[in-house]
């Protein structure tokens, strides 16, 4: 490999790492925002439970169950906000991950560079490359 062709790819890992940054921001806030929005809608379905609303789930109807199995019921009657805030949930943690995998690339790059550079110059000097 080249000290050239190295360089050019730790500055696409750099690139990578601020853009990966800048797109953690963006599922930082859509996974609390799903969050926020599965809290509302398990609330809303609590006081709407508690107020003799009838909800159906699945063909079966509920309205004002014991408070021992009303947050279960509401939790039920609320899943698509709780696949949405597990959804966002995943996807921040794949940027996550994403953006460690590019960090170890961008470590290991970097050692390549160190140990071109340092051939390098030692065949600049006419001695022999280093063993490592």
């Amino acid at each position: 490999m080249e000290l050239v062709k190295v360089a050019n790819e730790i500055q696409k890992k750099i690139r990578l790492l601020a853009a990966g940054r800048k797109i953690l921001k963006v599922r930082a806030r859509a996974k609390a925002e799903a969050i926020a929005n599965y809290e509302r809608a398990l609330a809303k379905t609590l006081i709407q439970l508690k107020n003799d609303i009838v909800f159906e789930i699945d063909g079966c109807k509920v309205a004002k169950p014991p408070a021992t199995y009303a947050e279960k019921i509401a939790k039920g009657i609320c899943y698509e906000e709780k696949i949405a805030c597990e959804l966002e949930e995943a996807k921040y943690k794949n940027a996550i991950v994403g953006m460690q995998a590019i960090q170890a690339e961008l470590n290991g790059y970097q050692s390549i560079f160190r140990y071109l550079d340092e051939v390098e110059k030692e065949q600049k000097k006419g001695t022999p490359p280093p063993v490592w």
